[in-house]
C-alpha cells in the first residue's frame, strides 16, 4: 500500500508543517476537569507520521525510556495501517495510551527528533495517544493463540503502572498473573494522583477490560498484611512481584510547613479526584473556591496542583520557583498550558519560612557553573 498523501516524497516535512493535537478554548476548558486535548482525525495522523524522516540512527527512539520503534510505527500510520501500529507499540509498552497523554515527549523523544530544530519535531505523542485509543475503542487485542501456559503463577502487589506491566508481560507469555491493590481501581497514581483533564479515568477503565480479556485477574480492595498475608500469596504462588509505589510527598522541611493552611501536593490531587470519582477512601477533599493559592516548585506535580486550583475557581492562583523559568523540570507544554490558564508564575524565589502572613522568600541567583579550561 502507498502513503495517501506523500508518495516517495522526501521533503514531506517541509510541506506539511507540524500540527500539534488542538486544545479547547480556555474559557471553557478551565472549569471543568475534562481532557483539554482534541482526537485528530485519520487524514491529519497519517499527514504527521509522514513527516518522519525514517532517520538511519533514531534518535527519538534512544530517548524514549523504554527505547519505543517509533519511527517503524510512524510509517504504518502514514501508510494507514494503525492496528499494525498499535500492535507494535504494545510490544514495548503496555500502556501507549497513558504515555501518549502524561509522558513528557517535549524533552524526551519530541525534543530529540531531528526536525526538532528548525521545522517542528513529528508530533509523536498526538499520534500514539490517538493510535493507542483507536485500538482500544475498536476492541484490537494481541494474538496469543501460539502462547502455551506454563502452569505458574504470579501474584503482583500494587496495580500501578509496574504492576500492570508486569502482569501483561506475564500473561503474553503464558503466566497466569493476580494483581492485587488496596485501592477500589487500578492505576495507582494514575487514576488517584494525576487529575482528569490530562487523563481521563474511563482511559484506564478501558485498559482494565483490555488486561482481562488477555487473562489478568484483578483482586481490589484488598490490603497485604490485613486481608491476606505475604505468608499466604508464597504458598499460594510461584511468585511475587512486589510493585506498590510509594505515595509520599516531598516535604521542603519549611519553618511553619505544619500550618492548617499548608497543603501537600499529593494530599490535595488525591483528596480531589476521589471527591470527583466518587471513591470510598480515606482523603481529605480540600476546596480552594474563592481563595489565593500559593504552590512552591516547578515540576508537572506543582502543574497538576496550579490547574487543578484554576478550576477549583480558587481567586488568584501563582507558582513560585526558586530558579528560572529554563531551569524548571516541569514539562514546558504543561507550563505554557498553565500560563494560557490564568497561572501566575514567580521565579528565583527560595521559599525560607512560612508564616500567619504568608511565606518568606529570599531571592536566588543560580547561574551555571563555568568549567576551567585546563589546557
Amino acid at each position: 500500500m502507498s502513503k495517501p498523501f506523500s508518495i516517495g516524497d522526501t521533503l514531506s516535512f517541509i510541506k506539511q508543517a507540524r500540527n500539534p493535537a488542538h486544545k479547547r478554548p480556555v474559557d471553557s476548558r478551565s472549569h471543568d476537569f475534562d481532557e483539554i486535548y482534541l482526537d485528530n482525525d485519520q487524514d491529519q495522523l497519517i499527514k504527521q507520521a509522514d513527516r518522519c524522516l525514517d532517520c538511519g540512527n533514531p534518535y527519538c527512539e534512544w530517548q524514549c525510556p523504554l527505547h519505543n520503534f517509533i519511527p517503524n510505527w510512524l510509517d504504518m500510520v502514514a501508510y494507514g495501517q494503525f492496528e499494525q501500529a498499535a500492535s507494535l507499540m504494545h510490544a514495548t509498552n503496555p500502556l501507549p495510551e497513558i504515555c501518549g497523554r502524561v509522558c513528557p515527549q517535549d524533552r524526551l523523544c519530541e525534543q530529540a527528533c531531528t526536525l526538532n530544530t528548525g521545522f517542528g519535531a513529528v508530533t509523536i505523542g498526538a499520534i500514539e495517544k490517538n493510535i493507542a485509543d483507536q485500538a482500544l475503542a475498536n476492541n484490537w487485542r494481541p494474538d496469543l493463540s501460539a502462547v502455551k501456559q506454563i502452569r505458574k503463577k504470579v501474584a503482583i502487589i500494587g496495580a500501578g503502572p509496574a504492576g500492570l506491566g508486569c502482569a501483561e508481560l506475564l500473561a503474553r507469555n503464558g503466566v497466569k498473573a493476580v494483581v492485587y491493590d488496596k485501592y477500589p481501581e487500578i492505576g495507582g497514581l494514575l487514576t488517584f494522583g494525576i487529575p482528569a483533564f490530562k487523563l481521563e479515568k474511563s482511559i484506564i477503565a478501558k485498559r482494565r477490560v483490555f488486561l482481562q480479556d488477555i487473562g489478568i485477574e484483578f483482586r481490589l480492595n484488598t490490603e497485604i498484611g490485613q486481608d491476606i498475608s505475604i505468608r499466604q500469596l508464597q504458598q499460594q504462588y510461584d511468585s511475587l512481584f512486589l510493585a506498590m509505589g510509594t505515595y509520599q510527598t516531598v516535604d521542603g522541611n519549611l519553618a511553619g510547613g505544619q500550618r492548617d493552611n499548608v497543603i501537600q501536593a499529593l494530599d490535595y490531587l488525591i483528596g480531589n479526584i476521589n471527591q470527583q470519582q466518587n471513591y470510598q477512601m480515606e482523603r481529605q477533599y480540600y476546596d480552594l473556591k474563592d481563595q489565593h493559592v500559593l504552590v512552591l516548585g516547578g515540576g508537572d506535580t506543582a502543574m497538576d496542583c496550579v490547574r487543578s486550583a484554576i478550576r477549583q475557581q480558587a481567586k488568584s492562583v501563582s507558582c513560585v520557583y526558586r530558579k528560572d523559568e529554563k531551569a524548571m523540570p516541569g514539562s514546558r507544554t504543561e507550563i505554557v498550558n498553565a500560563k494560557e490558564e490564568g497561572v501566575k508564575f514567580i521565579f528565583n524565589q527560595q521559599p525560607t519560612e512560612i508564616t500567619v502572613a504568608g511565606v518568606v522568600f529570599d531571592r536566588s541567583d543560580f547561574k551555571p557553573l563555568k568549567h576551567k579550561d585546563k589546557t
